[in-house]
């Protein structure tokens, strides 16, 4: 029997709250959850980013934790990717690359690829036609 497993959520690092709170919620839509130990979580749909930052003390934590920007997270974008990019321009983020040919979970896509206030790599794909 095969074990079937769902990504539920991982971790990112962050070195400002207020600035990387207001990033994923403006940006990306995320809804802020706050949890134990000084965290917090975004939340997109069903998965989560668990967020660690200045002050929070997680346990258990990776053997190498991550820090911030270090991080390169891919996030579905529901319409064309020209819209994706206009939407990142409209909140004043700089596309960095893209829109590009890209194969994801959802088989291939356009993506467009930016930077959160850390410097993590985000990418945003869209399987739209």
């Amino acid at each position: 029997m095969a074990l079937i497993v769902q990504l539920d959520h991982c971790v990112i690092a962050v070195s400002n709250w207020e600035r990387s709170n207001r990033f994923y919620a403006d940006v990306l839509g995320a809804e802020l959850v706050e949890l134990d130990r000084g965290r917090f979580a975004y939340r997109f749909g069903s998965q989560q980013l668990n967020v660690h930052g200045p002050g929070s003390e997680p346990f258990p934590r990776a053997a190498e934790p991550v820090r911030p920007g270090n991080s390169d997270l891919c996030f579905v974008f529901e319409g064309p990717i020209d819209g994706a990019a206009e939407h990142l321009r409209a909140h004043g983020v700089d596309v960095e690359l893209g829109a590009v040919e890209r194969h994801g979970a959802g088989g291939s896509g356009r993506s467009v690829y930016f930077r959160d206030p850390d410097g993590s790599l985000l990418e945003l794909i869209s399987y739209s036609a």
